[in-house]
C-alpha cells in the first residue's frame, strides 16, 4: 500500500481503564532474599560461578527481563503516558520522562551485560491500540522492533485480537497484509519469538490457537513459560475479533499446563498472564510488601496468584497498565513474585530466578525483582532509530497533516476528562449530520488512548493537532453508531458504569454537552449513579421517552459491560470515529481561535 493511500488498519479495543476503587486490598508479605538452602556444598557456588573447575555450580542465577502493554509505542509516548512517578527516600515524589523503543533497547542491552543466562519475556498487548507509526501498518513495525529487542516469548493480550485470529497468525508467521499488501520491497517475516495462548481455543477443535507454552534451555537449565490472556477478553474486544474462539479460565489453564511441563521434566515455570491488579501507590518503586493498611495489590491478579499452582515460580502480569513488584502467597502458603511494568515501554522488570541444578526448580527464597525506568538519558539504539525513521518516512504524508488547534493540553485523565468530553461532543456533532434529532453521545474511557498535548511533537508548531496525534488518541477504527433508547434504558446504562462487571473498577462514560448527573462514590453498586440527578439540557430524563444516542460501535455492541447499550433500536451506522474527531477539530478551531480544553464539569462526583 502506498504511504499516501488512505488506511484503515486500526481495529478496536481497549485495555480496561479504571476509576480508583480498589475493593478488598490484599496486603502481601515480603519475599526475603534469604540465604540459599544449606545443602549446597562449599564447591557449589551461587550464580554464574563454577565449582572449582568441576563444572557448573548447583545454583545458577537466571535473569528474567520483562515488560508488558507496549501497544506499539515505538516513539517516546507523550504527556502522562510518557512519564512515571518515582518515590524518593525523603517521601517526596519525582516525575521522570520514560519510554521509547530506542531507549528501551539500550536499557535492556545494558541490563543483559554480564548475565550469560538471560531471558526477555512479555505479558501481552505488544500490539493493538497503537500510535500511527505502528497502527497504520498493522503493527508490523512493532513486531520488527521486538525482534531487534530480542524478545524471547510473550503471552497474547486482548489487543492481539483486535484484528482477529488470522491477523494474529500473520504477525506470528509473517506474510503481507491480505488487503493492504506489502509496505516495502521486503516481505514481512513475522515474529522471531513465540506468542503463547494457552487459554485461547479454537471453538471447533477445542485446541489452543497458538502454542500454550515454551521452554527456554541453556546448558542444562530449563525454564518453562505458560502464556494466557484474561478470560474476559470477549467482553472487551469486538465480536469479530474473537469470532470462532473460546477463552478459558486463567488459573485452570495455567495449572493444567504446569502439570504437563513437570511431566516433561520442566520444573521451573513462569506464567505470563495478561491480567493484572491495582497497586496501593502510583509510584513505580513503592514497597508493595511494606506492612500496613492499604499496602499491597488488589484486583483480579490477587485472586489468580493465590490460586495458581505452587508449581509456578513467578507471575509476569499486565493489562491494568500498573507498576508493581509484589509477593503473594501461593496455595501452599509460600510467597511468590508477581510483577507488572506499567505500559508503553516506560519500565522493565529485572527478576533474578535462582535455578537449582539438583532439583531443576527455582529456589524461591532467593528470588529478587525490581522495576527500572526506561529513562531517556541513555544513548538511543541506532538500529531502533533506523527502524523508526524507515516507517516514519512512509507514514509522514498521512501523519503530519494538521487537522486542528488547541490552546492547551487536553488530557484524558480523570473520571470525567476534558478529552473525553471533547470526543463525545465531536461524536454528537457528527451524529447530527446523520440524524438532526440526535440527543447525546457517550464515549467509553478505554477507547481514549492518549492525551492531546499542546507542545509540538515535531515541526508542526505548538498547539497544532496532527492526524498522527489524533490517531494515537483513537486508534481503533470504530464507527459512530446511532441507536434509540428509552429514558429508563439510558439511566440503566449509566448505572452499568458502576455495577455488574464494572462494580469493582468503574468505567465512567464520557458524556456530551447537555447531559449532567451526580456520581456518589460514597455509595455502592448502581446506587452510585443518583437517578434523580440525570438531566439532559436541564430537564430530568423521562423514563418512558425516547432518546437518540450516538456512541462508537464497540459500545453499541454492549462492550465493556454495557449490556443495555447493545439493546437499542433504529440503528444507524456512520463513519469512522477518528473522522468525526478530525472533522470537529477542523470545523471548530483555527490558529487564531484554538479550542480550549473542556472544563470536565458535566459529572458531579461526590467522594
Amino acid at each position: 500500500m502506498p504511504a499516501t493511500s488512505p488506511a484503515h488498519p486500526r481495529r478496536r479495543r481497549r485495555t480496561n481503564r479504571l476509576l480508583a476503587t480498589a475493593a478488598g486490598v490484599l496486603t502481601v508479605g515480603a519475599l526475603a532474599a534469604a540465604a540459599l538452602p544449606g545443602s549446597a556444598s562449599a564447591g557449589e557456588q551461587h550464580g554464574k560461578g563454577k565449582g572449582h573447575g568441576h563444572g557448573p555450580g548447583r545454583y545458577q542465577d537466571v535473569q528474567l527481563l520483562s515488560f508488558n502493554d507496549l501497544h506499539g509505542n515505538l516513539e517516546p509516548p507523550t504527556g502522562s503516558s510518557g512519564r512515571v512517578t518515582e518515590l524518593q527516600p525523603d517521601g517526596t515524589t519525582k516525575t521522570i520522562d520514560a519510554g521509547g523503543a530506542e531507549y528501551l533497547a539500550t536499557h535492556l542491552r545494558q541490563a543483559r551485560k554480564g548475565n550469560a543466562y538471560s531471558i526477555t519475556a512479555a505479558g501481552g498487548d505488544m500490539v493493538g491500540a497503537s500510535p500511527l507509526l505502528s497502527g497504520l501498518f498493522h503493527d508490523e513495525p512493532t513486531i520488527e522492533a521486538l525482534n531487534k529487542l530480542e524478545l524471547d516469548v510473550t503471552s497474547v493480550g486482548n489487543h492481539e485480537f483486535d484484528e482477529g485470529a488470522k491477523e494474529l497468525s500473520r504477525l506470528q508467521n509473517g506474510g503481507c497484509h491480505p488487503t493492504d499488501g506489502c509496505y516495502t520491497d521486503k516481505k514481512f517475516k513475522g515474529a522471531d519469538f513465540p506468542y503463547l495462548a494457552a487459554n485461547v481455543l479454537n471453538e471447533k477443535t477445542r485446541k489452543p490457537l497458538l502454542k500454550p507454552y515454551w521452554v527456554w534451555q541453556k546448558k542444562g537449565v530449563k525454564v518453562g513459560f505458560i502464556g494466557v490472556t484474561l478470560e474476559g477478553t470477549p467482553n472487551i474486544v469486538s465480536a469479530e475479533g474473537v469470532k470462532g474462539l473460546v477463552f478459558k479460565d486463567e488459573v485452570e489453564t495455567i495449572n493444567k499446563y504446569a502439570k504437563e511441563l513437570r511431566r516433561k521434566g520442566v520444573k521451573s515455570i513462569v506464567a505470563l498472564i495478561h491480567e493484572g491488579g491495582f497497586p496501593a501507590s502510583p509510584n513505580y518503586n513503592y514497597d508493595c510488601d511494606a506492612p500496613g493498611a492499604g499496602d499491597g495489590i488488589s484486583g483480579p491478579i490477587a485472586d489468580i496468584a493465590q490460586n495458581v499452582s505452587p508449581e509456578v515460580d513467578a507471575l509476569v502480569t499486565g493489562h491494568t497498565h500498573s507498576a508493581y513488584v509484589c509477593t503473594i502467597p501461593d496455595p501452599a502458603g509460600n510467597p511468590r513474585m508477581v510483577t507488572s511494568a506499567a505500559s508503553f515501554g516506560r519500565l522493565y522488570t529485572d527478576t533474578t530466578l535462582t535455578y537449582d541444578r539438583k532439583t531443576g526448580d527455582i529456589a524461591r527464597t532467593a528470588v529478587k525483582s525490581a522495576n527500572h525506568v526506561v529513562s531517556r538519558d541513555v544513548p538511543r539504539a541506532p538500529d531502533m532509530t533506523r527502524l523508526i525513521d524507515k516507517w516514519n518516512t512512509l507514514a509522514a504524508p498521512i501523519g503530519n497533516r494538521a487537522i486542528g488547534h488547541i490552546s492547551g493540553d487536553v488530557v484524558k485523565d480523570g473520571a470525567e476528562s476534558p478529552l473525553g468530553d471533547l470526543i463525545a461532543d465531536a461524536q454528537l456533532e457528527y451524529a447530527r449530520t446523520l440524524d438532526p434529532e440526535t440527543d447525546l453521545a457517550l464515549m467509553n474511557p478505554g477507547g481514549i488512548r492518549a492525551s492531546l498535548i499542546y507542545a509540538a511533537s515535531g515541526a508542526e508548531g505548538d498547539g497544532v493537532v496532527t492526524f498522527a496525534e489524533a490517531f494515537t488518541v483513537q486508534p481503533f477504527a470504530n464507527t459512530v453508531n446511532l441507536q434509540t433508547f428509552t429514558g429508563e434504558q439510558l439511566i440503566q446504562a449509566l448505572k452499568e458504569q458502576v455495577s455488574g462487571s464494572n462494580a469493582a473498577a468503574p468505567k465512567i462514560l464520557q458524556v456530551s454537552e447537555g447531559l449532567t448527573y451526580t456520581l456518589d462514590l460514597t455509595k455502592s453498586g448502581a446506587d452510585r449513579v443518583v437517578t434523580d440527578s440525570v438531566r439532559l439540557n436541564g430537564e430530568a430524563i423521562d423514563p418512558s421517552a425516547s432518546y437518540r444516542v450516538a456512541m462508537n460501535s464497540f459500545l453499541a455492541g454492549g462492550g465493556d459491560g454495557f449490556a443495555t447499550l447493545g439493546q437499542g433500536t433504529d440503528a444507524l451506522v456512520g463513519d469512522d470515529d477518528l473522522k468525526a474527531l478530525e472533522q470537529y477539530l477542523t470545523a471548530n478551531s483555527s490558529a487564531g481561535a484554538p479550542i480550549d480544553p473542556p472544563a470536565a464539569d458535566r459529572i458531579t462526583i461526590v467522594q
